[in-house]
Parts: C-alpha cells; structure tokens; sequence
C-alpha cells in the first residue's frame, strides 16, 4: 500500500476517532447533569420526567458525522489522487476537532438544559432549540468537509464517494 491510501485510512480513523470523543465527552455531561437533575426530583418526591433523557442522547449525533466522513475517506483511499493521504490527514482532524467541540459543548447546554426543565417544568422547545443550533456546527463541518473531499478522488472514482457517502446517509436515517 503506498503513502496515500495509508494517510486516508489514517484520516478516516481520526474523523469518526475524534468525533466519538466529543459525543462521549458532551454525552457525560448531560448525563451527570440529568441524573442530578433526577435526584433532585426525587429528593422533592416529585416524578423524574424521562424526557430529560432526550438531553443525554444529543450529543450522538455527530459520531455519526464523524462516520460519515469515515466512510467518505475509505472510498478515497481506494483511488486517491496524487497528495491525497496529506489533505485527508489535515481535513480529518480539522474536522474531527470541529465536530469534537460541537459535541462537547451541546453536552454543556444540554446539562444546563436539563437542570432548568427539571427545576421549572418549563422550556423544553427552548432549550432543545438552543441545543440545535449546536448541533447545527458539527452539520456544517460535516458538509464542507464533503465538500473538500471530493476533489480528493480520482475522477472515475468521484461517483463512488458520492455514492458512499449517500448510503451512509441512508444507513444513519434507518
């Protein structure tokens, strides 16, 4: 295997490697804070609303981002042009790192959103909105990232990281 492909294998692990990181990251965030939200709860022998959970899970969303890209680079490696391994090096980790921050942060939002829905009983499409346009940033990196890798193919190989990344797309729908 020459330089090249090795680069974007190594480019796929490091996109989905660090946006899996910010889900875990964002993921224990929201999850400490929704558990004390629930102990809180308990302690005032209120009912624990469950929809609170739907602040744990938010943060998910961008290891799959971080997927997609995965599988985008991999088709790359199949035919890359000439310098590809370096640009798919540099676009992973720039991206991993954008979609990793996102993550991180919807994680904060969504520990803060869960202790207000919990205390008030209140703001639920509020906070969940909030929490969106976060989530709006991890979509963003992943679009250009797209974007960017496309040129990274061979031209007879172009269709098939198109193609790759829309059964991708139809795997994280199902």
């Amino acid at each position: 295997m020459s330089i090249d492909p090795a680069l974007c294998i190594a480019g796929a692990v490091g996109v989905v490697g660090l946006s899996a990181a910010g889900s875990a990251i964002g993921i224990g965030k929201a999850a400490c804070a929704t558990i004390g939200a629930w102990k809180k709860c308990y302690a005032q022998n209120k009912p624990a609303p469950y929809t609170l959970f739907t602040f744990v899970g938010a943060p998910l969303t961008q290891t799959l981002y971080g997927m997609i890209l995965m599988t985008m680079l991999l088709s790359v490696a199949k035919h890359p042009i000439p310098g590809a391994g370096f640009a798919a090096v540099i676009l992973a980790l720039t991206a991993g790192a954008g979609i990793c921050a996102s993550a991180a942060f919807q994680g904060q939002a969504a520990a803060a959103a869960s202790d207000a829905q919990a205390e008030t009983g209140k703001g639920l499409t509020n906070y969940l909105a909030a929490i969106g346009v976060i989530e709006t940033v991890a979509i963003f990196v992943m679009v250009f990232a797209i974007l960017c890798i496309l040129p990274l193919s061979a031209p007879e190989a172009a269709e098939t990281a198109a193609e790759a990344a829309q059964e991708a797309a139809a795997a994280v729908v199902q």
